[in-house]
């Protein structure tokens, strides 16, 4: 098993300190937005604090770049400052949840204006020849006022299986809505809001936002990533599928993401990824607005999450996704490190491992268990599907889990070491590490 080399060392600061700005500026992202470009990675992000919380920000949406997912720099702000029209529309004073694509040979960089609770929103574009600008601001998307049932924040541009651009977007309030983009403006292709594709209950305050979409040609299926509730406190991602763009999006179960008759609304979708504790760890709080980049084969989900420490400042987290053999997606329990998918044998999952089910219904940290598995009866391999298929009987976790073994680097033993990542029949996700 080759796994992957240690990475540069991710440290967590105390809110309070005042530390190098070039060390901040590195590691304190929010709302990241993967993308690539040639030989090189790019997270644009929500201008967020870069150093102790009475310095200022300055808005303009930050960039970073990386050659590895793993090296990252400071490249610097893509606006100087908030656009003149969404600041007169919403008196935002800094700029959210960006994304951006490439239509034609231009690049089409998007952003949110907007003031926390409210959805006198608006969604603008500016434009380049250079995904490293100048950046052109060409106004208006989409905006929303006080009153309206969508809210105009989180945009995020999918491109369909017949190569046509579409705008996904909102946050809380009335859900997430999706329309057509002008392939040869990156505007709305035609006037309104567009079809509603996920929604939450008034009785879990909407809380739905940072949608995501990709298309896999291998399933030819879209996937939907939203999160659900409460940035600062937990906050969680939840993936659905559908045959068509517009929906309708449903997780394993056939939960509708438009259904807010379910109840509890905690069971609706796929839960991948939420607050978690290894032992003797800190661990990570609110974990949530994804990106993904398929690069080639692989898929890499790019989030932000808050030091279990220190839960004021968000951290960007970068992981590789594995896929179960029905066409879902999963991520990995450790942060991205170089680790490579590989051929197992069949006997990698025989150890003392530390493992956490991601319960639907608890959205706070959920701390690690250990057991062991050492017995063929507790498991069985499939080798053509490169599939461990777990039976686990213990006071917490119970049935059978289909998982996917991957190296990887343990960040909080600081050494190598192996993980899975599955699902049982009914959706709930298993995550493992294995200490010995």
């Amino acid at each position: 098993m080759n796994y992957p080399n240690k990475p540069p060392s991710y440290k967590l600061y105390d809110y309070d300190a005042i530390e190098k700005e070039s060390e901040w500026k590195i590691h304190n992202v929010h709302d990241p937005a993967l993308v690539k470009d040639g030989d090189y990675y790019y997270i644009f992000s929500t201008d967020c604090k870069v150093l102790a919380k009475d310095r200022q920000v300055p808005a303009g949406i930050q960039v970073r770049k990386s050659p590895d997912l793993i090296h990252w720099e400071w490249v610097g702000y893509a606006l100087s400052g908030v656009p003149e029209a969404a600041y007169q529309w919403t008196g935002a004073s800094t700029l959210w949840a960006p994304d951006v694509c490439k239509l034609g040979d231009t690049y089409y960089l998007y952003y949110s204006a907007s003031q926390f609770g409210k959805n006198q929103s608006f969604i603008g574009v500016a434009t380049s020849k250079s995904i490293d600008g100048p950046w052109i601001d060409q106004g208006e998307v989409y905006k929303t006022e006080q009153g309206d049932p969508m809210n105009a924040i989180d945009p995020n541009i999918v491109i369909d299986h017949e190569g046509q651009p579409w705008m996904v977007y909102g946050s809380f309030f009335e859900g997430i809505y999706i329309t057509r983009i002008n392939p040869q403006t990156g505007k709305l292709l035609e006037p309104g809001s567009g079809t509603l594709i996920a929604r939450r209950h008034h009785h879990v305050e909407g809380a739905v936002e940072g949608p995501y979409i990709i298309y896999n040609e291998q399933y030819k299926k879209y996937y939907l990533f939203v999160s659900y509730d409460s940035l600062f406190e937990n906050y969680n991602i939840r993936v659905g599928r559908s045959e068509s763009i517009t929906g309708p999006y449903v997780d394993i179960n056939g939960n509708r993401f438009t259904d807010i008759e379910h109840f509890p609304q905690s069971e609706v979708g796929n839960k991948i990824l939420g607050s978690y504790s290894f032992a003797q760890d800190y661990g990570w709080i609110a974990p949530g607005h994804n990106s993904v980049l398929k690069d080639d084969q692989e898929y890499f989900i790019a989030h932000h999450a808050r030091g279990g420490k220190d839960k004021r400042w968000p951290y960007l987290h970068i992981r590789r996704i594995l896929w179960t053999d029905n066409g879902w997606p999963v991520v990995s329990p450790q942060r991205y490190a170089g680790e490579k998918v590989q051929k197992l044998e069949g006997d990698e999952i025989k150890g003392i491992w530390e493992i956490i089910l991601l319960d639907r219904a608890n959205n706070y940290q959920i701390k690690s268990i250990e057991i062991e598995i050492s017995h063929q009866s507790n498991y069985r391999f499939e080798s053509d599907k490169q599939t461990f298929y777990v039976s686990l009987n213990t006071p917490f976790i119970g049935g059978e889990f289909a998982l996917k073994l991957l190296p990887a680097w343990d960040w909080e033993k600081d050494r190598p070491c192996l993980v899975f990542s599955g699902l049982d029949r009914q959706g709930l996700c298993l995550w493992g590490k294995k200490i010995a």
